[in-house]
Formats: C-alpha cells, structure tokens, sequence
C-alpha cells in the first residue's frame, strides 16, 4: 500500500477507537492481542505498517508479554534495586 493510504487510513479511526476495537476482539473471540489485531486489520483491509501507530501502550504491553510468553522475545531478568 502507498503513503497516501495509510495516511488516509490514520485519519478514519482513532487510537482510541481502534484500541478499544481490539480489546473488544480479545473477549469476544477468546484471542490473544496479537491475532485480534491481526483480525481487525484484515476485516478493514487496513495496512499492517499502521498497526503500530494505532496501538496504545497498555496494548502494545500486552503484545510484548504474549511475545515473551510465547519465547518470542527474551524474558526481563528482574533485579533488585539493591546491589
């Protein structure tokens, strides 16, 4: 898909909306984020370049945990604050 129609597809639905759209996909299909995203984009023949600029960060959270769940991206060591 060319610029002009991802810009166009920015300015048809917002951030919001477009969140709570697949948080919506999430409970009602039983999905993980990630599939519910990759739903919506393809029910709305949207470009999946854009999905990033349409996620909120509570989303893209999400995402990232599903991917560490799945050993997709390296697990966080967490460390104490105290050596």
């Amino acid at each position: 898909m060319n610029r002009w129609y991802n810009s166009l597809m920015l300015h048809t639905i917002s951030k919001e909306e477009f969140s709570k759209k697949v948080e919506k996909y999430v409970q009602e299909k039983n999905t993980p984020y990630i599939d519910a995203v990759i739903l919506f984009m393809e029910e709305y023949s949207f470009d999946f370049s854009i999905a990033p600029k349409l996620l909120n960060q509570p989303i893209l959270e999400k995402i990232e945990n599903e991917y560490r769940d799945l050993n997709l991206l390296p697990k966080i060591k967490n460390k104490l604050p105290f050596s």
